[in-house]
């Protein structure tokens, strides 16, 4: 059983405030957000102006790309919620810190432990690590005989790498310009240099 990826805020503010919803999708197909993920884009979207674009871009994706999960409180999610924040889930809520990592997490974590197979696009160190702590948990389970699913991680960097040499990012050059202005809005992501996007296959293959 697949599932739609799950993005977190991060990822979801910085390509849709470059417009670039199109390759996000083109790359991923049809995603998943939860409703705190959703709230805090278009929060964010009002408080900087860097990330305006993304509350309008946000709007008007259609529903049979962009679902919204509900985080209305359920016994799988409040014991996937308690579990991975160490807090019941109605206190949890009340935090704003970290909250939509914590959602993207539980709502992956709910589908894993039923079966599904499924990705979370997430950038954020602290949600990286607290889906590390769910994948361990699932091969222990599995180990035990028990039939679940599996968390895969996805990053802005992974989109981007399946991005390229493909529609939209056709070009070294283009893939290099857009990775510059994704980091001008995220200072987590690393340097070009750091990265492999300057080195992959598709371009020797291209420019040969």
């Amino acid at each position: 059983m697949s599932q739609r990826p799950i993005m977190d805020a991060g990822p979801g503010i910085n390509f849709f405030a470059l417009n670039k919803e199109r390759l996000l999708f083109a790359t991923l197909g049809a995603l998943a957000i939860p409703e705190t993920v959703d709230a805090e884009i278009r929060r964010k979207s009002v408080q900087d102006q860097r990330f305006e674009a993304a509350g309008r871009v946000l709007g008007k994706i259609p529903q049979h790309l962009l679902e919204i999960l509900s985080d209305d409180e359920t016994p799988e999610l409040s014991q996937a919620v308690s579990r991975i924040s160490n807090l019941p889930m109605k206190q949890r809520m009340r935090s704003g810190k970290d909250l939509g990592e914590t959602m993207v997490v539980a709502h992956a974590a709910v589908t894993a432990e039923n079966g599904g197979h499924i990705f979370v696009l997430i950038d954020d160190g602290a949600g990286r690590r607290m889906v590390a702590s769910e994948q361990r948990r699932l091969e222990r389970l599995r180990s035990n005989g028990r039939d679940v699913g599996s968390i895969s991680l996805l990053s802005t960097l992974g989109v981007l790498e399946r991005a390229s040499g493909g529609e939209y990012l056709r070009e070294r050059h283009t893939a290099h310009d857009l990775y510059i202005k994704l980091r001008g809005l995220d200072d987590g992501l690393p340097p070009w240099e750091s990265t492999r996007l300057g080195s992959l296959d598709c371009w020797r293959t291209r420019e040969e």
